[in-house]
């Protein structure tokens, strides 16, 4: 078996997976994953999609992400990990689907419009 090679995307981040077999091992911009992401709760969500299909030392797993910030790019991670295992074995969707994690977040920042503060809020209204 070859390497897969995903992308997944939230918000503004990127994230080009590649997967292969291997001890478990996720490397993130040639960081391991613990280092690049501070809490625990982004390494869960980085591991999700292998813990869900029981893979978690069956792979090694070679990020590269860039844009927005780190829990966008945990999310966007998760995403082209769910991607690749279900391209390597089509049954693992039954087990990532019912969780959301092959559907990608269409969620994005609302542009700022001119003569406004932000996206929705106004200028202070003066009626004298």
């Amino acid at each position: 078996m070859g390497v897969t090679h995903t992308i997944g995307r939230r918000k503004t981040s990127v994230a080009r997976v590649f997967v292969k077999e291997g001890k478990g091992e996720i490397t993130v911009n040639d960081r391991a994953a613990n280092d690049y992401f501070g809490t625990d709760a982004l390494v869960y969500k980085v591991n999700q999609p292998l813990m869900l299909t029981e893979n978690v030392d069956k792979f090694d797993i070679q990020v590269n992400v860039f844009g927005g910030g780190i829990t966008g790019q945990a999310e966007a991670i998760r995403l082209g990990i769910s991607r690749a295992l279900c391209e390597m074995n089509p049954e693992n969707r039954t087990a990532l689907k019912p969780h959301g994690l092959l559907t990608r977040d269409p969620r994005m920042v609302e542009r700022k419009k001119f003569g406004q503060k932000k996206a929705r809020k106004k200028f202070q209204f003066s009626k004298r």
